[in-house]
């Protein structure tokens, strides 16, 4: 007899009033829907956006736990705030087999249009497991592919930029040690990072690691 308090401690303790269920119900957390989309924190960068939302209504006498009211996703912006384009470093590299490099240094040479291309050395950092899985005769190239390896990858024409005489991705630009981005191209699935090491005027790698920038 008397008031009945809400405390939930009571059904652990055994010592809850007659009418407790009725006087108490149980009241989950109740929240509202996700925002839009944050844009990436900052520009130029490798970061996050945001979305938030809010509680509704607090749980009560041991109903069900808010949850989380911040979920973070990976972002990049690849223009500044002032409307400029990001420097290359940002931009993933999009890379097939160096064995198509001579078909197109012919067309090219026969159009006349060849400039001087250039190589870039990489060191391969991480690899998806796609890489390993790629079963179509024109994705064997992609099973080469190897973390800690260093690889070749030619800037030819029409890949080569005529005014910055580089291609898209080739990190130019880019800080030492800095993660850079690349996707094998013919399998969405077969991407990773690798670091830059030098610019040279020709490959030195083994056939299997030269490349070519699309």
């Amino acid at each position: 007899h008397g008031p009945c308090y809400c405390d939930q401690v009571c059904a652990r303790t055994l010592d809850c009033c007659h009418d407790y269920a009725q006087a108490c119900p149980v009241s989950p957390c109740v929240v509202s829907q996700w925002s839009a989309w944050s844009g990436c924190a900052e520009p130029c960068k490798t970061t996050y956006r945001v979305r938030r939302r809010q509680i509704l209504q607090e749980p009560r006498n041991g109903g069900e736990v808010c949850p989380a009211l911040e979920e973070r996703a990976g972002c990049v912006e690849y223009w500044t705030q002032q409307g400029a384009e990001c420097k290359q470093s940002l931009i993933p590299a999009l890379i097939t087999t160096g064995g198509f490099g001579k078909a197109r240094k012919k067309r090219a040479a026969a159009d006349g249009n060849e400039k001087a291309g250039n190589c870039v050395e990489f060191q391969l950092v991480a690899i998806t497991p796609g890489c390993l899985h790629s079963h179509h005769p024109y994705t064997h190239w992609m099973q080469y592919l190897r973390e800690g390896h260093t690889v070749c990858v030619e800037c030819q024409h029409p890949a080569l930029d005529s005014r910055s005489l580089h291609c898209s991705g080739d990190g130019s630009g880019s800080k030492k040690n800095q993660l850079l981005h690349w996707q094998a191209v013919g399998n969405p699935q077969c991407k990773g990072t690798w670091k830059r090491i030098r610019q040279l005027d020709t490959c030195s790698c083994p056939s299997v690691h030269s490349f070519l920038f699309i």
